[in-house]
């Protein structure tokens, strides 16, 4: 059977490639084309728009690297919010700590379908889980508007197009700041430093401006092509400050199985910074 090659622009003159061997699933949203092939490098892929989402094979370079960072360093995380994250893997990376609720907001009901068709081995079964609860609809309107309080705010978003543009805005960087308890933090994923150095540094500057403490950190995600940038922004939560023996004995003691990618040697790692990075974030 002939594979189906799929393109993915990083910018106007370069990008990456996967091979797919069969289309599971089209499916043209309200808002958004979501598809689900199948590939020999990495299993069930989930694309929106064209763009690389999450695949079954390398989704814990994402989806960890998201989540427990800022979750480890808090040292007693109970309620979370993911804007975002149709997919599930967010979600279920977070509640593999002792959070009491975590809330997801998606705006698209059709992507948390396909995912719930598709993609289990990327979500095992979150969906089902009591302690997760789901609101299908606009999550700046919902930060906005919401009166309770967390203690860790993931932004689990596309890239800054379309539907998504309102959600890397200063204002509702500001929003998600009010949304937090004392002592919680914002964590977002901020694009290839080598390939949007732009936004990542804009991000980063607009963060700033919000928050006292702004950590950057870095991961190669396969599926993207690029290292990814990801950050955390506080007002008292250091993810620096936090050393290697706390974070295992954090994992150990809330028991968090179930990795392929962090630890506490990674959690340092991944904030050491290459020179070329620096002068986009100082």
């Amino acid at each position: 059977m002939a594979s189906t090659r799929l393109h993915e622009a990083l910018t106007a003159t370069s990008g990456v490639y996967v091979d797919a061997a069969m289309l599971i699933e089209a499916r043209q949203s309200a808002l958004q084309r979501i598809e689900v092939y199948d590939c020999p490098d990495f299993g069930r892929l989930m694309r929106i728009d064209g763009a690389n989402m999450t695949s079954e094979r390398d989704e814990f370079f994402y989806h960890e690297n998201l989540i427990h960072p800022a979750a480890i360093a808090h040292p007693n995380p109970r309620q979370a919010l993911i804007v975002g994250g149709g997919d599930g893997g967010a979600a279920e990376e977070i509640l593999k700590h002792p959070v009491q609720r975590c809330q997801l907001c998606e705006i698209d009901a059709d992507v948390i379908d396909m995912a719930k068709r598709h993609l289990g081995a990327i979500h095992n079964g979150v969906f089902d889980q009591p302690r997760l609860q789901l609101r299908i609809g606009d999550g700046a309107a919902y930060v906005r508007e919401c009166e309770n309080l967390f203690d860790l705010v993931y932004l689990d978003l596309t890239d800054p197009v379309g539907c998504a543009t309102p959600l890397y805005e200063p204002s509702f960087f500001a929003a998600c700041k009010r949304a937090l308890a004392d002592g919680g933090a914002l964590v977002l994923h901020i694009g290839s430093p080598f390939a949007h150095a732009e936004r990542v540094r804009t991000t980063l500057a607009d963060l700033r401006a919000q928050f006292a403490i702004v950590t950057p950190y870095f991961v190669h995600i396969p599926c993207y092509g690029a290292t990814w940038g990801f950050a955390v922004a506080s007002d008292a939560l250091d993810i620096r400050a936090v050393d290697t023996d706390t974070i295992q004995a954090r994992l150990d003691t809330r028991g968090i199985g179930a990795r392929q990618y962090y630890n506490g040697a990674t959690h340092h790692a991944m904030l050491a910074l290459p020179e070329y990075v620096k002068p986009l974030i100082t």
